[in-house]
């Protein structure tokens, strides 16, 4: 799980936002893991959260992933995480997977594209996006006339769909914060390769009961298409269950990862 090997190893959670949002929005359970002596990380991938680069000139999802890849690949050896992702940061820990298998115990999908390697994801299922076209702002950073490199949701939508039962301190501070997500980092969600090593690694799915973006059905549909080891139930989370419930997620996570410990 974590550490040189030794006898009590410490256990290392990195987690990695969905679109738009970045590191920022785990603050609550980064907070109360490390009160309670776990390590954690939360990355801001390549456009997000404070990450320099403009959201409209990322290219794919290699360029938006990279700062997860080097956190995983500077880990000291016989080091491992527990990877947590959120929404369509599920493709992220899923090509993470893939890549640095060796440095992963379990991942964690909450609310998250959860598609299994080689498989040919249903649009619907991979797609975290709901179709009404109209509660999303487009970005062209290569002109009007070219396919749109950034999309945010508009503001009027985020209570709703982002933070039905979410604090409102924390709707007000991700308004100051969201940005636009690369819309063609996504365009490979799911297209992976098939990878048995990948396979045998745990994964835990969290289904976030009370979601207005990612519905359930949608979700039961992911977990049926690629069965996880552990499934929980966030009867009382919006899709942002890090602001709307921290401290029962925070205790799945717990009881998620014990499993590892028997």
């Amino acid at each position: 799980m974590g550490g040189d090997g030794g006898a009590d190893p410490v256990i290392h959670f990195v987690f990695v936002h969905g679109a738009s949002h970045g590191a920022w929005c785990w603050y609550k359970l980064t907070t109360l893991l490390d009160a309670a002596g776990f390590k954690s990380s939360s990355v801001d991938l390549t456009g997000a959260g404070i990450n320099l680069t403009d959201s409209n000139t990322v290219m794919d999802s290699d360029q938006y992933n990279r700062p997860l890849f080097t956190l995983l690949s500077d880990l000291p050896p016989h080091h491992k995480v527990i990877l947590v992702g959120h929404s369509i940061g599920g493709g992220s820990v899923t090509e993470a997977l893939c890549k640095f298998t060796d440095k992963i115990s379990m991942a964690i999908y909450l609310a998250a594209a959860m598609v299994q390697p080689g498989s040919i994801p249903s649009p619907n299922l991979s797609n975290m996006h709901v179709g009404e076209e109209e509660i999303w702002e487009y970005t062209y950073g290569e002109g009007t006339d070219k396919p749109p490199t950034g999309v945010l949701m508009k503001q009027e939508f985020r209570r709703h769909y982002y933070y039905s039962e979410s604090p409102l301190e924390d709707v007000t501070l991700s308004s100051k914060l969201l940005r636009p997500a690369p819309v063609r980092a996504f365009q490979d969600l799911g297209k992976l390769p098939p990878n048995p090593e990948a396979e045998k690694v745990p994964r835990v799915y969290n289904k976030t009961a009370k979601d207005n973006l990612f519905d359930s059905v949608r979700q039961d549909l992911l977990v049926e298409n690629w069965p996880p080891s552990q499934l929980y139930v966030l009867e009382e989370s919006d899709h942002s269950a890090f602001f709307s419930v921290p401290t029962t997620l925070f205790a799945y996570l717990l009881r998620a990862v014990s499993f590892l410990q028997r």
